[in-house]
């Protein structure tokens, strides 16, 4: 049995630029869909209940999201700080609407260019990899305005005009690419993922599949175009992911978990990584007369232009029953399912699975038999800090010693994982909240939920431990 991860194991963490950089006008950056989103129970009744793009009301609602952890300013001492623990990569976003203000423009920001090439060139002289997502719930916010996001075919050519930048800007220096952020959270979150949302219910179906039939293609064209300009390059697809458990033994339950199962873990990833519609997912859209309009060449591009590796979150995993009512349904989080007796769950409702990680793991791999990589995993808490400065989130380092310890078993059993990104290894906004009192990171930032706080960066106790997780490949994950 293996003691520890590979030599060339990607250790690292992940940020997204909507959620840490702040600056949300400067360097002549454009408004994204995240800059409208509030903070709070606002923020999760908008993006699951939401008819309308809101405008920004500063007098009724907070946008943390505006200034973030001011990422774009304390880039160099963040950087600094993760290259102390000893991350060999850290898996970020490039705010489209830095690149291209409305989305629609020919030319891009050089401003918003410049600010990455710093970024990047500090990785780089840290020995840090750097792990571009080109799109992590950050569209300009104008082509969701005026185009209707996703489920407008114009944007696949926005986004390859964007894509081209990037590659060609950045194809001495970057490796590893990411396409679409969690592309699945569009059954979910269509207003994250896609950039529109869904009048009424009858709609929903035929917006959904319409805007990611377009995201595969232009995920497609944008593997197509990084191979060209980036011989050697990797080029992945992301997936938010929770193994799907039958409630019980019955039946109906297993094929409930089942068909959870193929539609939420499998069907994006299904088209990204095989290169085409699976058989489930065409009956599934034929029999609600939603398949999506396509031209002649769509289906042949994604045959031809798989991903290279399948990149994915995992935070905790689902539990499915057919008939419902005599169970709780799980609050807190967007994927829903039933309680699980097994299972303890965060502060936030979100139940903690470590052999689920493995389970997961195995799954994908026996399905794909291409290179995985943990993108994001983490514990979102409250942490307090005590009179001498210090910051004790045992709870933070068993939950990730025990995920990591599933996913060193998983290596044992066989599968190809290249990496692991903790999911916000610096404190930072919470996507499904706006928060800040939703800490995930290894580094306390000093920003609370009123607009108070320094933004004083501090270590936390699983700052240490994961600086040791690295240094020893994880032969010592208990210490």
């Amino acid at each position: 049995m293996k003691k520890e991860f590979p030599e060339n194991f990607l250790w690292g963490g992940a940020i997204a630029a909507n959620q840490c950089e702040g600056a949300y006008q400067e360097g002549g950056k454009g408004l994204s869909i995240a800059d409208v989103l509030p903070s709070g129970k606002d923020r999760l009744e908008l993006l699951t209940k939401g008819k309308g793009i809101p405008e920004i009301d500063t007098e009724k609602y907070r946008y943390p999201n505006h200034e973030g952890i001011d990422f774009y300013h304390r880039y160099p001492e963040d950087i600094k700080l993760f290259a102390e623990m000893g991350f060999k990569c850290l898996r970020f976003s490039v705010n489209w609407s830095r690149i291209f203000p409305r989305g629609d423009e020919i030319e891009p920001n050089e401003a918003g260019l410049a600010f990455y090439d710093k970024v990047i060139e500090t990785l780089l002289e840290y020995h840090i990899e750097p792990v571009l997502t080109i799109s992590h719930y950050e569209m300009p916010l104008h082509l969701a305005k005026e185009y209707g996001g996703w489920k407008n075919r114009q944007l696949i050519d926005f986004f390859g005009r964007y894509c081209e930048v990037l590659f060609h800007r950045y194809r001495k220096q970057v490796k590893y690419w990411i396409t679409f952020n969690e592309i699945n959270s569009a059954f979910m979150i269509p207003y994250m993922s896609l950039g529109c949302f869904i009048p009424t219910p009858e709609d929903r179906d035929k917006v959904l599949f319409q805007g990611l039939h377009h995201q595969f293609v232009a995920s497609s064209r944008a593997v197509k175009r990084c191979h060209e300009i980036i011989p050697g390059s990797q080029v992945g697809c992301m997936i938010l992911c929770a193994p799907v458990y039958p409630y019980s033994c019955d039946p109906q339950d297993v094929w409930k978990a089942h068909q959870e199962e193929r539609l939420m873990n499998y069907f994006c990833a299904d088209v990204q990584v095989r290169g085409a519609y699976p058989s489930y997912g065409l009956r599934y859209m034929a029999e609600r007369g939603v398949e999506p309009k396509t031209e002649s060449a769509d289906l042949e591009t994604m045959a031809k232009y798989p991903v290279d590796y399948l990149s994915f979150s995992y935070y905790m995993s689902r539990t499915e029953k057919a008939d419902q009512g005599d169970v709780s349904a799980v609050t807190g989080n967007i994927i829903g399912g039933v309680k699980n007796p097994h299972l303890a769950h965060s502060e936030w409702g979100w139940e903690i699975d470590p052999l689920g990680l493995r389970i997961l793991l195995n799954r994908l791999y026996d399905r794909y038999r291409v290179p995985l990589f943990i993108v994001e995993n983490g514990l979102g808490a409250q942490d307090t800090v005590v009179g001498d400065g210090s910051i004790h989130d045992d709870y933070r380092i068993a939950y990730l010693r025990d995920h990591l310890a599933a996913a060193r078993d998983a290596l044992d059993d066989g599968v190809d994982l290249i990496g692991y990104t903790s999911w916000g290894c610096i404190d930072l906004v919470s996507a499904s909240t706006g928060e800040y009192r939703k800490r995930y990171g290894f580094i306390y930032v000093d920003k609370q939920d009123d607009g108070t706080g320094t933004l004083e960066r501090k270590k936390k106790d699983s700052f240490y431990w994961y600086q040791n997780v690295i240094a020893t490949q994880g032969r010592n994950l208990t210490d």
